[in-house]
């Protein structure tokens, strides 16, 4: 593999997964669509960077250098930066924060540490605190269908002010990176097209060549490296 990737699940309701990878060597990977926002640390041989991330709504063949570290918070659906709106960070418009002499970094006018794989949840404790994050409880409605507090239109409207796309995007999103999973890791077209939820072999096509950036049938037969992922449900 291109990339090798670790990462952990967390008890933090801003965090919804940390992860860390390590490329061996150059090259070419698949760059996913991503319905949430990250903070990515890149160290490179002589470069480090924190940059922040937001949703991506089309796949994209992405260059790899060699030798690299990256750790991420993937931030839980609903965690949005009251200061940035997430529309202006989507398809890869990353904002890179500057980093100090010192080593750490500014964010909303404050130095922070540079977080760990294993202290993560410190920073952005640190940074709801400081109110550089927050939560929005509507996207838990839309995720779990609990809309008979709010009508479906104020629901759509939350949605989509804190994550940047609609809720149907964001469904459109996870069952490609489902059926992406399924496909790389040896599942048939027509098994995936079922597994994922497609209404049919032309529908998995037509979602996994956008969101994913490249058709059903070459990801099985190819199983090209991927950008980060984890077995998820479709809803």
């Amino acid at each position: 593999m291109l990339i090798e990737f670790d990462h952990r699940g967390s008890d933090s309701p801003y965090v919804e997964r940390v992860w860390r990878s390590r490329s061996r060597s150059g090259g070419s990977f698949l760059s996913m669509a991503e319905g949430n926002i990250e903070l990515v640390v890149t160290r490179l041989p002589e470069f480090l960077a924190v940059n922040l991330r937001g949703p991506v709504t089309r796949g994209a063949l992405v260059e790899c250098p060699p030798n690299g570290e990256w750790l991420a918070i993937r931030f839980r659906l609903g965690t949005y930066l009251p200061k940035i709106p997430t529309t202006v960070l989507i398809d890869r418009h990353d904002v890179q924060l500057p980093v100090l002499p010192n080593g750490r970094f500014l964010f909303s006018d404050l130095s922070w540490e540079i977080p760990s794989y294993d202290n993560a949840e410190h920073l952005v404790a640190r940074l709801a605190r400081a109110g550089v994050i927050a939560r929005s409880q509507a996207t838990d409605a839309a995720v779990d269908g609990d809309v008979d507090w709010m009508s479906q239109r104020s629901v759509q409207r939350h949605f989509r002010r804190v994550t940047g796309m609609t809720f149907s995007s964001y469904q459109q999103i996870q069952r490609a990176r489902r059926a992406a999973d399924l496909l790389v890791n040896g599942s048939s077209v027509l098994e995936a097209t079922s597994d994922a939820g497609y209404f049919d072999q032309a529908h998995l096509t037509r979602s996994v060549r956008q969101l994913i950036g490249m058709t059903p049938a070459r990801l099985a037969r190819e199983r090209p490296q991927l950008s980060f992922s984890y077995k998820t449900t479709t809803s």
